[in-house]
């Protein structure tokens, strides 16, 4: 299954409205096809090639979108139909294949949107018919309301820009509307018999049409007659009241969902109420921790300066300490010098005085043998003396002198 954007139809997947819409001018077109090579461009999901295929020749319908192509394949496998991908501005075609082209709401999508006329025309075969159509810019831009501009639209036109456009290439053009209209309808119930329609008069004009759809080809072509569709033939009177009862009853659904949508709404305004008391209390709360932090940001400053301050103080103590102990370490250098200096000449004074008292001890005792030896010395002298020889020698002038 291809996606539904809102721009691409795919049948069963869109409301009768926009199908009707869209199918209009593929029946519109289809009177041309009998016994026709046809080129749809832009084919879509390809429900339009199937319904020109019905009587056509042959069809090839052609999108860009692969997926597209694809699912055109899958539903609507005719015979005489065939799809590919392509760009709607390169066709694959020579010159004058086809006798019929139709590209229905492809060009407002196209940025390079002249080329698409130019290629129709390059494969449109001599007395064929190109039939194109796009929606009312005015009208288009009133419908959409406060929807804004369509995004997959490129370039929307206008009656008289867009007639111009296709006359550049196609020098016989006729420019028809598509619009709603009221019908009132005879015929049997259950049957469908050929039509014969009246139609008294038209109103408005070109620029209040929904949308415009020419009729464009290289030669004459005759005045192309009223086509009127109906998807449905019914008593719109009666479906339209029933409708207009189910709205009624959608309405006071709606209507209940909305009082209640209310009653939540008041709820959820306390509910925000509180909220916000609650966030400008959290507010108060934050500006207040705020100023909080920004005067301990401010304190951290003042905290920063101190202590590079007190760094800076502390650098010149640690400095003048330094020269301080270096010039102390310079004295106990020397101190420990002169105290080793100290030592040795104390341990020398120790060594000579400890000389000097052996030396004094030596000498005492030598002293001591010498007045031993002195004392023996006297009393031998003194024994000598008081001897009688000794005496009777003096005397007769024979012995040593004492």
């Amino acid at each position: 299954m291809i996606e539904f954007t809102g721009e691409r139809v795919i049948p069963g997947e869109v409301e009768a409205d926009l199908w009707n819409e869209h199918f209009a001018r593929y029946a519109f077109a289809s009177q041309f096809a009998a016994g026709r090579t046809v080129l749809d461009i832009g084919c879509g999901s390809g429900y339009g090639a199937a319904e020109l295929s019905r009587t056509a020749r042959a069809v090839v319908g052609l999108d860009v979108s692969v997926e597209a192509a694809q699912y055109a394949r899958a539903h609507f496998p005719a015979g005489n139909l065939h799809l590919t991908a392509a760009s709607a501005t390169a066709l694959p075609y020579p010159a004058s294949t086809f006798d019929l082209i139709t590209s229905f709401e492809v060009i407002e999508h196209l940025h390079d949107w002249p080329q698409l006329i130019a290629e129709a025309n390059r494969v449109l075969a001599a007395g064929g018919l190109f039939i194109v159509s796009t929606p009312n810019k005015a009208c288009y831009a009133t419908s959409r309301g406060p929807g804004g501009e369509n995004p997959f639209h490129v370039h929307e036109f206008e009656a008289g820009e867009f007639e111009g456009a296709l006359a550049q290439q196609f020098p016989y053009t006729q420019l028809l509307v598509e619009n709603r209209s009221e019908a009132l309808v005879i015929y049997p119930p259950k049957t469908c018999r050929p039509v014969n329609a009246r139609a008294d008069s038209s109103g408005g004009s070109a620029s209040q049409a929904q949308y415009f759809v020419a009729v464009c080809s290289k030669q004459p072509i005759d005045p192309v007659p009223w086509f009127v569709w109906l998807p449905r033939v019914a008593n719109v009177l009666a479906e339209r009241e029933q409708h207009i009862e189910k709205l009624k009853h959608e309405l006071a659904l709606n209507q209940q969902w909305l009082a209640e949508s209310r009653a939540d709404h008041t709820k959820l305004l306390g509910e925000h109420e509180k909220q916000q008391a609650h966030l400008e209390e959290q507010n108060r709360w934050a500006i207040a921790l705020e100023t909080e932090w920004r005067a301990t940001q401010q304190r951290v400053v003042d905290l920063q300066h101190e202590f590079a301050a007190a760094q800076k103080t502390a650098r010149d103590a640690v400095a003048g300490l330094e020269a301080a102990n270096l010039e102390k370490t310079e004295w106990a250098l020397r101190l420990t010098a002169e105290v080793e200096h100290f030592r040795h000449q104390l341990t020398e004074t120790v060594r000579l005085k400890e000389a000097a008292e052996a030396t004094l001890s030596e000498r005492t005792e030598w002293a001591i043998e010498l007045q031993a030896r002195l004392a023996h010395a006297d009393a031998l002298l003194a024994a000598v003396r008081a001897s009688r020889w000794v005496r009777g020698g003096r005397l007769f002038g024979i012995g040593p002198k004492l």
